[in-house]
């Protein structure tokens, strides 16, 4: 077999893997999730997320979405924020993490379980959303197309990425270590600037340093009119 296809083989053999990972996280064992994030974050894992929100570009009461709200952390901040908040996942089992966190702090949550290929909302219904550590469903020229669709015009979508451990200790350097081992630290499978536009979006993707780490952010605008 020829070194390229069997490199090939080897990265198609580790993304199915992860995906089974990631899959798992995020349903059968989502009880693991917080706990899991802290380890490979070394604790950061909602500073990550908060950087998502100096970017929203939104006021006190404006309605925002969240997709893939995962345990419900990053819901927290935004409704301490002011927001009205909807957030959406997938996973039958995040929203029931979510949903007890939130009413912990007396709040009715307004979770919903649906597809971001398909959101169950009117058109120009909120005026952001934010995705943070997103799999590769944000990517899916259908989700953007929906989200364009729910957005004001110039509404932002503000994606977290990923974070990046800066500092030089012996366990951040061994986490940085098995992302790279692992295909974690390489490209996504598409060029998410080219879909963005290809939506209709104007995106910029850029770097944020934070004491220990850096943390990768995109914000996309929506036109506020039709060319």
């Amino acid at each position: 077999m020829p070194a390229s296809q069997e490199k090939r083989l080897t990265t198609f053999a580790w993304r199915s893997l992860l995906r089974l990972g990631f899959r798992l996280l995020y349903n059968e064992l989502a009880f693991t999730y917080d706990a899991v994030s802290a380890v490979v974050s070394l604790g950061q894992w909602s500073t990550w997320q908060r950087a998502a929100l100096p970017h929203l570009n939104a006021r006190p009461g404006d309605p925002v979405l969240e997709l893939a709200h995962g345990t419900g952390r990053l819901a927290i901040d935004l409704r301490r924020a002011g927001y009205r908040l909807t957030a959406l996942d997938l996973s039958r089992a995040m929203g029931h993490i979510a949903g007890r966190r939130l009413g912990r702090w007396g709040w009715r949550p307004s979770l919903v379980r649906a597809r971001a290929q398909a959101l169950p909302f009117p058109a120009e219904r909120f005026a952001a959303v934010v995705s943070t550590f997103p799999a590769e469903f944000i990517a899916d020229p259908r989700t953007l197309g929906e989200i364009s669709r729910v957005l004001i015009p110039g509404g932002r979508l503000v994606i977290v990425l990923g974070g990046l451990l800066t500092g030089g200790d012996p366990a951040a350097r061994s986490l940085e270590l098995a992302y790279r081992v692992t295909g974690q630290r390489g490209p996504w499978p598409v060029v998410l600037e080219a879909r963005l536009a290809a939506a209709g979006f104007a995106a910029r993707m850029f770097s944020e340093p934070l004491p220990r780490s850096v943390v990768i952010v995109c914000v996309a605008e929506k036109p506020r009119s039709a060319p």
